[in-house]
């Protein structure tokens, strides 16, 4: 009697079959149901969801009681009550109480569907087997299992469809689904600009890798998960919203659309326990039709009509008889043979070869080959290059010493791929490659010292997974960003600190800095990223702008400064900026401060700032301010004190020519006690040429004249404080901001009114001088009517000569001759005008 003929007769025997949709607990159920037998094995469609299940029940009855078993890792303790398997690694020689096959709607996959079919019609537990799965199987189900009991789990929580939405208006909690690793990669890149970071879940990472990417979204130190379909195998995730960015996928062999089923199998990830869940679609995803959205929606889909098989009666005896054996087609409806395998595939090349062929003699030799040709192609790559690795393998198995594969070969591959260094392409392909040497150590007879090997390829894989995950991190996860999100989301009190340069720290990260009452982002922010800052630090720094505000109130005059931009800075801080006023020497104020410096706070720092800059204004323009207010000052000297103010103590003589010349001696004299000098060329008050009240004077003109942002007020403000006595003239810049800076526009230089002063006291006596006056002295100059001749003294005051030096002479009025005479460092001038006494 055949395996299949025993089986057929007892097949329904102690089965249920449970099935449903996502989320209806199928799986808990069968860890339970387990527990209440002394013995279980359960076996689940991958490796990374047979660890958790593993770790779940490992929780439950300890680590002494559970054994893990997958392809590549095998966790087995002396006497285990309870086996977690991947399928294809399921024990075939243990008898257990209970048996669980999770998944079994993979059946129906091209790949590996035959050997889920095979669980589902022979491996049974002694007293219990369920059959979890989707309800789908539920017709073929009671076709090949005749007397099957069968129960249908209803959904706990409903899913309905969201629309449409773009990435970067994705929901927090959002599993992303694509269908390739570029376009995984590329939809991470992208939420990690806008929204901080995305975890990334790929069907070939390494369980430690996937679990560390899973704990990243578990934790909320990122609220989107961007994963392949891999995610839709029992992963239990906090998922609210599941969005696919594409609808089609390569399977190995052609690319196509997915099923109503599979669809629904990803969607249904979304909503976890009774908490309802949402799907959707984004990026390149074509809009879902009515029909699908209602097939997800129900849980409705067209029943599995056709489960891949291949005979599970291999035969021994040869190569051809297990050729053979492998080519049968199945007897019962339902069941269509498989395509051909990896491993088939394998053993067909091989067979081409002569001495696998001479080697491959009787059973033993030929079981050996077939299990060697079971050695999973990880690294996906040609069939003959996997075969010549099987092949290899193989030979080293019959040929080797005690029919081990040697240790120094061995350690040399494994060596080959103990570095981790590299992108994330480099060590997802070492990993790739380490799953191979995992496989193969972890064979109990393949190995001189199989313990040793798969603790070291255990080690390996560890070391690269880490490493992989650390990289997937730092391209995909801005750990600032997730980790104040995280702490924004819980509402508790942030810890910030504040360096003495004003850098800010929030829960340990840096997240910009704090200049007086205004908090500057990191400048490498952007979008999201820079509004969670934002965000962090307003409530992070809501306690330090109060108490900053309470020190500014009490700050003394000599920690503010008006800087040459208008800006009054705090201890090096921008505080605030000048505005225009509706008085000359009331300027307005505008705060620069952030929406957390409010309420009382924000008036005492107004009513400081207002308070300092009267006192500034008065400080250095007082003597201006008291000429307006002044008893003494009446009729024509008003007029002229009221116009000398208005020019912010720099009037040009000219302006006033005809008030002078009937000014009385009274009214010069209150205009004198008033610190006003009359000049030939000005009327000014010296103490105000000082630096200081020309910088303000010209900042004061600037806000009367357009603004503090007009071409070279910061140059002439700078000037004004040189010390220069004259400067090449910027035709940019209003003449009017030279004078207001206490500079007059002289052809093509700006001299400094007190040096033009100067100028004319030197000038005066040249032009009086005659020959002969004083003998025995140097003539300081050579008149001829009312000429003079320029001399050094006058060049080296105003810091110039030649055509410059003579383009300053011209703009007052004076006229060049060319005579002949002593040298002189410029040409002749005559017709001086009239100089005022």
């Amino acid at each position: 009697m055949t395996l299949r003929t025993l089986h057929r007769e007892a097949r329904a025997r102690g089965v249920t079959a449970v099935l449903g949709p996502t989320n209806t607990g199928k799986t808990h159920m069968a860890i339970e149901r387990m527990l209440l037998h002394p013995t279980g094995m359960i076996g689940l469609p991958l490796r990374l969801l047979a660890r958790e299940v593993y770790l779940r029940v490992v929780a439950k009855v300890g680590s002494e009681n559970v054994a893990l078993i997958t392809g590549e890792e095998k966790i087995k303790p002396d006497r285990p009550r309870y086996w977690i398997c991947t399928i294809e690694a399921m024990p075939r020689d243990l008898d257990v109480a209970f048996v669980a096959i999770d998944e079994i709607q993979l059946a129906a996959d091209m790949d590996r569907g035959h050997v889920f079919t095979d669980r589902l019609l022979y491996r049974r537990g002694r007293e219990e087997t369920l059959l979890i799965g989707s309800s789908t199987m539920l017709p073929l189900v009671q076709a090949l299992i005749p007397g099957v009991q069968t129960t249908t789990r209803p959904r706990l929580s409903s899913l309905t469809f969201a629309g449409e939405k773009k990435i970067s208006r994705l929901p927090h909690r959002t599993a992303i689904v694509a269908f390739s690793a570029e376009e995984v990669y590329a939809i991470a890149e992208l939420i990690r600009r806008q929204r901080g970071g995305a975890a990334v879940v790929l069907g070939a990472l390494s369980p430690r890798t996937r679990n560390a990417q899973v704990e990243l979204y578990q934790s909320g130190d990122v609220d989107y998960l961007v994963a392949t379909d891999a995610v839709g195998m029992g992963l239990n995730l906090d998922v609210d919203h599941v969005a696919f960015a594409a609808n089609w996928k390569y399977d190995g062999t052609r690319f196509r659309k997915l099923s109503p089923a599979e669809m629904g199998q990803i969607a249904g990830r979304a909503g976890r326990h009774i908490a309802d869940g949402t799907f959707g679609s984004t990026g390149r995803c074509p809009p879902f039709e009515p029909e699908m959205v209602e097939a997800l929606e129900t849980h409705d889909f067209e029943p599995v009509r056709m489960l891949q098989w291949r005979n599970p009666d291999l035969e021994f005896a040869s190569l051809e008889r297990l050729q053979a054996s492998l080519d049968e087609h199945p007897h019962e409806q339902g069941l269509t043979r498989a395509p051909m395998g990896e491993d088939q595939q394998a053993l067909e090349i091989l067979m081409r070869e002569d001495d696998i062929r001479d080697m491959a003699k009787g059973p033993a030799a030929v079981r050996r080959l077939w299990d060697t040709c079971g050695v999973p192609d990880y690294r996906k790559v040609h069939p003959q290059t996997h075969a010549d690795l099987v092949a290899q393998l193989y030979r080293f198995l019959m040929r080797g010493m005690a029919g081990r594969i040697p240790n120094d070969w061995f350690a040399r591959h494994v060596a080959m791929i103990d570095r981790t260094d590299g992108d994330i392409d480099a060590l997802s392909q070492r990993i790739a490659q380490g799953r191979t040497w995992t496989f193969v150590a972890n064979r109990p007879d393949w190995l001189l010292d199989p313990l040793h090997w798969q603790g070291e390829t255990r080690r390996v894989e560890d070391r690269l997974s880490d490493a992989l995950h650390e990289r997937l991190a730092s391209r995909f996860v801005d750990r600032r960003t997730s980790v104040l999100m995280r702490r924004l989301r819980e509402k508790t009190m942030l810890e910030a600190k504040i360096t003495s340069g004003g850098d800010v720290t929030v829960e340990g990260q840096h997240v910009g800095r704090l200049h007086g009452f205004q908090f500057v982002p990191d400048p490498q922010a952007e979008g999201h990223e820079a509004k969670t800052l934002r965000s962090a630090a307003d409530k992070a720094l809501a306690g330090e702008i109060e108490a900053r505000a309470d020190r500014f109130a009490s700050a003394a005059d000599a920690s503010l400064v008006l800087s040459h931009d208008g800006i009054i800075r705090w201890t090096g801080d921008p505080v605030a900026k000048l505005t225009p006023g509706d008085k000359l020497f009331e300027p307005g104020i505008r705060l620069i401060a952030d929406d957390s410096l409010s309420g009382a706070a924000r008036e005492k720092v107004e009513t400081r700032l207002a308070a300092w800059l009267r006192a500034h204004v008065v400080r250095l323009l007082g003597p201006l301010m008291e000429i307006e207010t002044a008893a003494d000052l009446t009729g024509l000297a008003r007029g002229i004190g009221y116009q000398v103010v208005e020019a912010l103590g720099v009037l040009e003589r000219a302006k006033v020519a005809h008030e002078m010349r009937t000014l009385d001696q009274d009214g010069r004299a209150n205009l004198r006690r008033h610190g006003v000098r009359f000049g030939a060329y000005h009327i000014f008050l010296p103490a105000l040429l000082k630096p200081a009240p020309r910088t303000l004077a010209a900042q004061l003109w600037a806000l009367k004249n357009g603004g503090l942002d007009q071409p070279g007020l910061d140059e002439i403000a700078h000037l004004a404080s040189s010390g220069r006595t004259s400067i090449k003239v910027d035709q940019n810049i209003a003449k009017g901001l030279y004078r207001a800076a206490g500079f007059r526009v002289c052809g093509e230089r700006a001299v400094r009114v007190d040096i033009l002063e100067r100028l004319a006291d030197l000038i005066r006596p040249a032009i009086a001088y005659r020959p002969g006056t004083t003998p025995g002295e140097p003539p300081a100059g050579t008149a001829d009517g009312d000429g003079f001749v320029a001399t050094v003294n006058m060049t080296s005051l105003v810091g110039c000569s030649g055509e410059d030096f003579a383009s300053i002479l011209k703009s007052l009025g004076y006229v060049a001759q060319n005579r002949p005479g002593p040298a002189i460092t410029v040409p002749l001038v005559a017709a001086a005008p009239t100089v005022p006494a």
